[in-house]
């Protein structure tokens, strides 16, 4: 890898904005036009391959400290009195327009809850009595995950700002509609659960279903929390991880073990912790001196106003500036510190670009220490390798990209993937290489499709990109 150097003048909100945080095809053979010449021709769709989560790399004694505060308080800071799950086997139906890549996704997810989880969980086809909208409650199974896909509008009229959600004590959306200002659907009340319902949106990309299947099913299923300072879990707000990852499958592997049950105490469950993660982690007994300590409800609110997608650019950097004096006021030296310096670097005005790119290094350090950090750090190498391909260093494109990659590969985040495909292709061009970069974004397309949705929007990306190298390469020419 070579030096990155000084990328000067940074970009900041301008050229780095195309890149914001967040999200395959159909199995099988589709049409699709061809990057170049347009002719039409059959490609394979974007297949991620056998899981390769990250592991869970942190000591037990850690994990423990994460088990607690995931399972026993709601995102909004409500604490949950008891222990919950299903006991015994879970059921799984789907209702509502099923997207076609949308059943081979979950099938997977499945498989990696039985396989890495221990869970014995399995989708099945709904009984008669569940295919209509109205049944009666006692029609119902025990132990029921319905998986139900609605028009983002529908969703939205009710939740506005949920891209998807999981409710407990129902099993459609009518059902949920009809009880939504019911204590019946309070995840607080609930001791033992038999009955979820995963609401997803129909009409998205297949990356973002996909990602909603993963974190809401793996809630449906366990932790009911979000951490913004758990790099390594799905199970926290930031988006970085798009798949269950290692520790989140080692989590719901202990959420399941014989010796829980539903209905004990935080005190109850903490005691059996240090032995179970022992036993199901060998790995991770070894000592820890790490005490992250409380997160301040304040912090959190600041980096959510920060990452609003309806909030104006200057309460966005609002936001982040006052995160970052938080976590500095805090003495963090972990993630919550580095998506500070993250998102005032990505928000910072034009005119601040040395100091941003000094906050996006930073980042990635501390990034690079964390578990799980790898996948945040390669996302701050693609915007940085976004601002060398601006100004024309092509090798720094292709070294950056290529210390990036992995991380996107192994998350299975196909967005990521086609968009480092795509910067590297412009840099292939910008030395000359055009043959095999016209191969490398006929190669990314399929994970374009799938990560961006349709065909139009992939090639968007693609556009955006190579007008990032088209401008690189009238630069070179003054």
């Amino acid at each position: 890898m070579r030096a990155v150097g000084r990328l000067a003048p940074y970009a900041t909100a301008g050229i780095l904005g195309i890149f914001a945080l967040g999200a395959c095809t159909p199995t099988g053979q589709v049409q699709r036009l061809e990057v170049a010449s347009g002719a039409t021709a059959p490609v394979t769709s974007y297949a991620p391959g056998t899981p390769r989560p990250l592991p869970a790399s942190r000591p037990n004694a850690e994990m423990v400290t994460d088990f607690i505060e995931l399972g026993f308080a709601m995102e909004s800071g409500r604490e949950i009195p008891q222990f919950s799950r299903f006991e015994g086997p879970v059921q799984v139906i789907t209702r509502g327009p099923v997207p076609a890549q949308a059943l081979a996704d979950l099938d997977r997810l499945l498989a990696r809850l039985r396989g890495e989880a221990g869970i014995e969980i399995n989708r099945t086809a709904p009984a008669a009595s569940l295919v209509n909208a109205s049944f009666n409650a006692s029609d119902v199974p025990q132990n029921l995950i319905a998986v139900e896909f609605l028009p983002r509008r529908q969703m939205q009229a009710v939740v506005p700002n949920a891209a998807c959600f999981v409710v407990p004590n129902v099993s459609n959306w009518s059902d949920f509609v009809a009880n939504r200002r019911s204590s019946a659907i309070d995840w607080t009340r609930v001791v033992t659960r038999t009955q979820a319902a995963v609401f997803v949106p129909s009409d998205t990309t297949p990356q973002e279903i996909r990602d909603c299947l993963h974190e809401e099913i793996g809630q449906a299923l366990g932790p009911l929390n979000d951490l913004f300072r758990l790099a390594d879990s799905v199970f926290n707000d930031d988006n970085f991880q798009t798949t269950l990852t290692g520790f989140d499958m080692l989590l719901l592997r202990v959420w399941y073990a014989p010796e829980l049950r539903s209905g004990m105490s935080k005190a109850e469950v903490q005691a059996r912790l240090p032995t179970l993660f022992n036993r199901l982690n060998p790995n991770g007994r070894r000592p820890s001196d790490v005490d992250p300590g409380p997160t301040p409800r304040v912090w959190q609110q600041a980096v959510e106003q920060a990452l609003a997608s309806d909030g104006g650019l200057v309460e966005r950097r609002a936001g982040a500036t006052r995160a970052l004096s938080l976590a500095r006021a805090q003495g963090w030296r972990d993630n919550r510190l580095a998506l500070s310096l993250m998102l005032n670097a990505r928000l910072a005005p034009r005119d601040q670009g040395e100091a941003a790119l000094d906050a996006l290094l930073a980042a990635a350090e501390l990034y690079r220490r964390a578990p799980g950090g790898e996948v945040h750090a390669a996302h701050i190498d693609m915007h940085l390798a976004v601002q060398a391909l601006a100004t024309g260093q092509a090798e720094m494109v292709l070294d950056l990209t290529a210390r990036a990659l992995p991380a996107a590969e192994r998350s299975e985040n196909a967005a990521f993937i086609a968009s480092l495909g795509f910067l590297r292709a412009e840099a292939l061009s910008l030395i000359g290489r055009s043959a095999e970069a016209e191969r490398l974004r006929v190669d990314s397309f399929p994970a374009a499709r799938y990560g961006f949705g349709t065909e139009a929007a992939a090639r968007a990306r693609m556009d955006e990109i190579a007008r990032i190298g088209t401008a690189a390469q009238r630069l070179a020419r003054l």
